[in-house]
């Protein structure tokens, strides 16, 4: 008999919604605790287990607060906004971290995280801008970016052109003129996905500033085929790039902004994502995106 063998293992694994509003709602991500002896193979099977967007595993780190690693069912990812709200949030209610400034380690370096009485805020980078004008570079024009969600130029926000945002991740930001045009958007992923590809990005985040309460200023919708997620409930590093887009293109000279998201989902999971940006002589310099995370149920995976 071989002494070689594997002994399975079960693995706990808390689901908690990220950008919860109200207490319903928001982003789910798989959290797992205690991940340090876990192999990369290993979790990459667990994330395929749970079967969510993301999981977050929780290790030890000498230099910040914790080491997050982030897995789709597919494959490692750099950062994950949403999976690090629910992180952070499910810690400070296990009272393993307290109010105030943390830090997580991540293969892409270590990134400031803020808690505040129950609301998690992930550090991101100021922003730059790459205008359409210069997405021929890639072979892409602004009809090419359009096309896939059945809209022109004209159903368009005039205020503001689309733009590519990059306060760490590459993301299309896309403005239109009412939620009724939000709404009808019927996306064509495969062709999303290869703008995507073309332009690097993690997705496209379309909004309106029109909305049904005046606490939020935009609502939107997120497209990522390019990670597996034909559209997310709650998207914390695309609605940094957002609040630069309002401060700076629209001139919604203000340091906080509250980002809702979700409502216009098959499955409605309303959204809420607050960020705050760092300002300095008038310029973004940073900014934290969060919101308040949930513990929804806890599962066992075997591996």
């Amino acid at each position: 008999m071989s002494t070689s063998q594997e002994i399975p293992q079960t693995i706990p694994v808390q689901i908690v919604n990220a950008f919860v509003k109200n207490g319903t709602g928001g982003n789910p991500a798989g959290v797992v605790l205690d991940a340090d002896h876990y192999s990369d193979a290993q979790k990459l099977l667990i994330a395929q287990k749970v079967g969510l967007s993301e999981t977050a595993f929780v290790s030890k780190s000498e230099s910040c607060g914790i080491k997050l690693d982030f897995f789709t069912p597919t494959k490692r990812i750099a950062h994950c906004g949403h999976a690090t709200i629910a992180t952070f949030s499910y810690l400070a209610a296990l009272q393993r971290f307290g109010d105030g400034e943390t830090s997580k380690e991540t293969v892409d370096g270590p990134r400031k995280i803020i808690l505040d009485h129950g609301m998690a805020y992930m550090e991101q980078l100021a922003p730059t801008y790459t205008p359409a004008n210069s997405w021929v570079d890639q072979g892409v024009t602004l009809d090419d970016v359009l096309n896939p969600l059945s809209i022109t130029s004209n159903d368009l926000d005039d205020r503001a052109r689309p733009v590519l945002v990059n306060t760490g991740n590459n993301f299309i930001v896309i403005a239109v003129k009412d939620q009724a045009t939000l709404a009808n958007i019927t996306p064509d992923q495969d062709a999303i996905n290869t703008i995507s590809e073309k332009l690097d990005l993690i997705g496209y985040y379309i909004f309106t500033t029109e909305t049904d309460e005046t606490a939020i200023d935009a609502t939107t919708r997120m497209f990522a085929p390019r990670y597996g997620i034909t559209e997310e409930a709650a998207t914390g590093m695309a609605a940094g790039p957002l609040a630069c887009v309002l401060h700076d293109l629209l001139g919604i000279k203000k340091d906080t902004f509250l980002i809702a998201q979700g409502a216009f989902m098959t499955e409605p999971s309303p959204s809420e994502i607050r960020v705050t940006l760092e300002l300095k002589d008038g310029r973004i310099t940073g900014l934290l995106a969060g919101g308040k995370g949930k513990v929804m149920k806890s599962l066992e995976i075997n591996i």
